[in-house]
């Protein structure tokens, strides 16, 4: 969810709303260098050097943003009821497990309580919030603050930093570290291409701890919260229970092709899985499965195709909304089908340490007769595309996306925004926290 520097939107529509059928970009490292933009374009030459306080107020000017932020602040105020496909929240869904805490507990509370005693009392206000503080909803992505929450990470000194890194490590299973981490390396990959490395690096993101990670020990409700361009999760600990939802996962590029440094893209495996589902839908199952065949497609309904969003219904300040199933249900899928959406599911679930992450496969089995599959464009990965997996307890987005510092006008597999919600009143474990006061009662 970002903002093209230009903020050319109407010409973003009347490009999408023009194009039917989109031209496939493919996920390489030379397609997306094709795209690279001119170092001396105004627009990026008025912000070079510009800190991140200074290009936000930059941004702010500009009437298409004033508007949309102040959108933004009205659902943020919002209170809190949780995404559901009707309207109204179905309860009992989420369960705590009812054991003893265990190390993927403890250690979490551990390096966070490192992390607060090199703090100053100033750093310490801004960072501290009470678990049930609103300011958990305040994360955004774009390159630009929309709220500042917590304590800034570029401006911390290395030992601060590194003690973040050891509470993403601690709360993370190593694939998640990797891939957050990854995604943090790419954003400032990107500030290197276009020469705004005080805009967008590697430690521009906000970060801080509600609740108090020493009683979470013991079973208490404690979290944290990162969040910056690209890169957003938020975390919480309760009654053994680990959840990390909402989250936002995104790469402009998805990849980097420099010596050492080079990767395969972001979600590479992520993508993979998706491909051999579509691509093994009989034409029965594609005409249920696939809801729009272009990611531009001419058909969608006006509003549905977001400037900001794009093709996302589940992203920053979107807590309440009402997203109706769509696409195909689990049910219309064969054994293998069905394994191959589970292991997607899986792949979105990889932040989760082992057994927390079985804790929330668990959860999506039992509701998998109730799981709906949509996609938009074609199935055999010759187009950008779009894919939702939405059941009772999850929903997880794929969605590739048009050029925001690069210069493809249209959406493309080398640019990918991703986001998990646990609808019905769980994202930041809401629900979960509300089931642990109850059993205390």
């Amino acid at each position: 969810m970002s903002t093209r520097p230009d903020e050319d939107i109407d010409g973003f529509f009347t490009t999408a709303r023009a194009s039917g059928r989109d031209e496939a970009v493919e996920l390489t490292d030379e397609s997306y260098r094709t795209f690279l933009p001119n170092l001396d374009d105004p627009k990026l030459a008025e912000a070079r050097g510009m800190t991140y306080e200074e290009f936000a107020q930059d941004r702010y000017q500009a009437p298409f943003l004033r508007d949309l932020l102040a959108h933004w602040d009205a659902l943020y105020r919002e209170p809190f009821v949780g995404i559901t496909s009707d309207g109204t929240v179905r309860e009992g869904l989420y369960a705590l497990p009812g054991a003893a805490p265990s190390d993927s507990v403890r250690e979490p509370c551990e390096a966070a309580a490192r992390f607060l005693a090199l703090l100053t009392p100033g750093e310490l206000d801004a960072v501290r919030h009470d678990i049930d503080a609103p300011e958990w909803r305040a994360w955004s992505n774009p390159e630009f603050m929309v709220y500042r929450v917590g304590l800034r990470m570029e401006v911390l000194t290395d030992d601060k930093k590194a003690a973040i890194h050891d509470v993403l490590r601690a709360s993370l299973s190593a694939d998640g570290y990797a891939q957050v981490s990854g995604a943090m390396e790419l954003n400032g990959h990107l500030g290197e291409l276009v020469g705004l490395p005080t805009v967008m690096n590697r430690h521009s993101y906000w970060f801080s701890v509600f609740g108090d990670p020493a009683a979470g020990v013991r079973g208490e409700p404690w979290g944290w919260q990162l969040f910056g361009h690209h890169v957003a999760l938020n975390f919480v600990s309760v009654g053994g229970r680990h959840v990390i939802a909402p989250v936002f996962l995104g790469a402009e590029p998805a990849l980097t092709d420099e010596g050492e440094s080079a990767r395969e893209p972001l979600f590479a495996q992520r993508e993979r899985l998706a491909l051999n589902l579509a691509g093994s839908l009989t034409a029965a199952q594609r005409a249920q499965a696939v809801v729009y065949r272009s990611v531009l497609d001419p058909a969608m309904p006006q509003g549905r195709l977001h400037a900001a969003d794009e093709r996302h219904v589940a992203g920053a300040f979107r807590d309440n909304r009402v997203i109706p199933y769509e696409g195909i249900t689990a049910g219309g899928l064969d054994d293998a089908q069905r394994g191959l959406l589970r292991r997607i599911v899986a792949d979105y679930l990889r932040l989760l340490v082992d057994e927390q992450r079985d804790l929330a496969l668990a959860e999506y089995d039992a509701h998998v007769d109730e799981t709906w599959f949509s996609w938009y464009g074609a199935t055999d990965g010759t187009q950008p595309f779009y894919f939702r997996v939405h059941s009772p307890v999850l929903i997880a987005e794929f969605d590739d996306h048009a050029g925001v510092w690069l210069t493809n006008k249209l959406p493309a597999r080398f640019h990918v925004h991703t986001v998990l919600r646990h609808p019905n009143g769980n994202d930041y474990a809401k629900a979960l926290i509300a089931r642990w006061r109850e059993q205390g009662e």
